[in-house]
């Protein structure tokens, strides 16, 4: 049975007032917003963002802005339940839709929260990530890993448009968060690790003693990713959905945020458990509909949307091809912290 707590306005007004000039103030009477009964009560509302409603304003933007004056061209995409202008979509996920056209260059930088690119559309474009040149194609998973220095580039003859997701709510939370600015790195003159050392699921090099990088894979092509969930879906009746891992470990590939790819079947409804993470649904491919607590979301390609915490969410693919989303979610974190939680619907 819920306590019934007392208010601030029962207290008399010299003890308000004497509790005011001491620098202190009571619990009871904000219990129940800062630990509610059962579970959270998230401030973060569903989101929806239409592709073809941002592109126009990105490409209008790499026409007000030279890359040199934003240094990063960016639309930040809040979340409806902070208001627009939040650099929050989820209570601890920043994302950001960025632009790059042909022969630009964003100078190099390392920042403490850690980000993630997913390429939205366009050829030739790329990140270096601490000399290591990464090709940016569509469906792409790319990493920053915070501390790690990178930069983009564009070689091709169209613009490149991808979704950025960082932890920077967390490290603003933290206090913790800033950048540093580097002249653009020398390339090193030979594939990315996907291309080399982890070409094949199941091998890595044979260390002998010697340790592998932190983060020793920086590109998930999605190339690779879309054939894996093909060749799941032939032999499972569930749920087909696939986690990005780091190679080495087998854990997620950030400390925060987690990625996970799905396919849903033509006419297939997904009903996940309610889960206590926060996340954020990019469309690489298909159409489709989603409900999170009750709000519909109609989707298709390039589109992006978020759910809240233990959001009652069903995805349901209206198309007739398979649809391809990848979620971003921070319950890498919670497993750290000792919290996830799901819970049966």
């Amino acid at each position: 049975m819920s306590v019934q707590l007392g208010t601030l306005e029962e207290l008399p007004q010299d003890y308000r007032d004497a509790m005011t000039e001491a620098g202190v103030a009571p619990l009871w009477p904000m219990m129940r917003k800062v630990l509610p009964h059962g579970k959270p009560i998230p401030t973060t509302k569903p989101s929806y963002w239409n592709f073809q409603h941002l592109r126009p304003l990105l490409l209008r933007a790499g026409e007000l802005t030279p890359v040199e004056k934003a240094e990063r061209r960016v639309l930040v995409m809040s979340d409806q339940g902070r208001g627009t202008g939040a650099m929050q979509a989820t209570s601890s996920i920043y994302i950001g839709m960025q632009l790059l056209l042909p022969g630009e260059t964003a100078p190099a930088h390392r920042h403490t929260p850690s980000a993630a690119r997913i390429i939205v559309e366009g050829k030739g474009g790329f990140t270096v990530v601490d000399g290591e040149k990464l090709p940016m194609n569509r469906g792409d998973l790319v990493l920053t890993p915070g501390g790690d220095w990178h930069d983009h580039g564009h070689e091709g003859d169209e613009p490149v448009i991808w979704l950025d997701a960082l932890d920077l709510p967390l490290f603003v939370y933290l206090e913790g968060s800033y950048a540093e600015e580097a002249p653009l790195q020398a390339q090193r003159n030979r594939p990315d690790a996907a291309l080399v050392e982890y070409a094949a699921a199941g091998l890595v090099p044979s260390r002998r003693g010697n340790q592998a990088r932190r983060y020793p894979m920086a590109r998930f092509p999605w190339a690779r990713t879309e054939a894996a969930l093909r060749q799941m879906a032939q032999y499972t009746d569930g749920v087909v959905e696939m986690d990005y891992v780091n190679p080495e470990t087998g854990e997620s590939v950030l400390p925060v945020m987690g990625f996970t790819a799905m396919m849903i079947r033509p006419g297939e409804t997904v009903r996940p458990p309610l889960s206590s993470e926060s996340a954020v649904f990019h469309v690489i491919g298909g159409a489709g509909e989603s409900l999170v607590d009750g709000c519909k979301i109609t989707w298709s390609e390039k589109d992006t949307f978020t759910a809240p915490v233990f959001a009652e969410v069903d995805h349901k693919n209206t198309g007739s091809e398979p649809a391809f989303l990848i979620r971003v979610h921070d319950r890498p974190l919670q497993e750290k912290l000792g919290y996830y939680e799901e819970r049966a619907r």
